[in-house]
C-alpha cells in the first residue's frame, strides 16, 4: 500500500539550480583547532520531483577547479595532486539511487564520484518548499547535509602534526542551499 506523503505545494517536474541563490560548501578541521570552509562556483544540479517524492531524482555535476576559500594560495594547494587532482579529475558528481523520509526529514541515497573513486553518501535533506516567484515561474528550495571521508576518496595526504593529529582532517561536512527553478 503506498502512503501519501504531503509537501506543501510540492510540484511535480525538473528542476535546474539557480546558483544565483544556490551555494555548494564543505568544512573540514584545520590543525585540529578549527574549521576551514569554502564552496564550489560552478556547479550543475538537476532535480526531477515526481509524483511520489520517493520516487524523485537528484544528479549534479561539481567543477572542482572553482573551488574558493577565500585563500588563493589554499584553492591552489586544493586543486593540486595531495587533493582534488583537478587536472586528472576535473568534477565531482553525484547521482541520486533513492529518497527516503525518516521521522526528521528525508534522506537522498546517492553516490558521490570524487578522485575517481565512488562512494555511497546519503544526504541529509530538509524541504524549504515550493513556490511562483516574481517573475512568473516556480522555484523549489532545499537545504542538504552529508558527511564523507576524504580519505575514502583516495584523498590521504596527512602532514603530522607535533602534539599528534594532522594538519587537515579526514571527515569533511558538506552544506548545500540549492534555489531550483522549475523548468518549463
Amino acid at each position: 500500500m503506498t502512503v501519501a506523503i504531503a509537501i506543501p505545494n510540492y510540484l511535480i517536474g525538473t528542476w535546474k539550480v539557480d546558483p544565483a541563490h544556490s551555494e555548494v560548501g564543505f568544512s573540514v578541521r584545520h590543525l585540529m583547532l578549527s574549521k576551514v570552509r569554502g564552496r564550489f562556483t560552478t556547479y550543475d544540479v538537476t532535480i526531477v520531483t515526481t509524483p511520489d517524492p520517493l520516487e524523485s531524482l537528484v544528479q549534479a555535476t561539481i567543477d572542482l577547479a572553482s573551488v574558493d576559500t577565500g585563500n588563493e594560495l589554499r584553492d591552489d594547494h586544493l586543486r593540486s595532486a595531495d587533493y582534488f587532482e583537478t587536472d586528472a579529475y576535473p568534477a565531482m558528481t553525484y547521482r541520486s539511487s533513492g529518497v527516503r523520509r525518516t521521522a526528521e526529514g528525508w534522506i537522498v541515497d546517492g553516490e558521490l564520484t570524487l578522485h575517481g573513486v565512488t562512494r555511497r553518501v546519503p544526504l541529509e535533506v530538509e524541504v524549504g518548499g515550493f513556490g511562483p516567484d516574481p517573475f512568473g515561474g516556480y522555484r523549489a528550495g532545499f537545504s542538504a547535509t552529508a558527511q564523507l571521508s576524504r580519505r575514502e576518496f583516495g584523498i590521504d595526504l596527512d602532514v603530522p602534526l607535533d602534539g599528534g593529529g594532522v594538519a587537515v582532517g579526514d571527515k569533511v561536512t558538506i552544506n548545500l542551499e540549492i534555489q531550483a527553478v522549475l523548468e518549463k
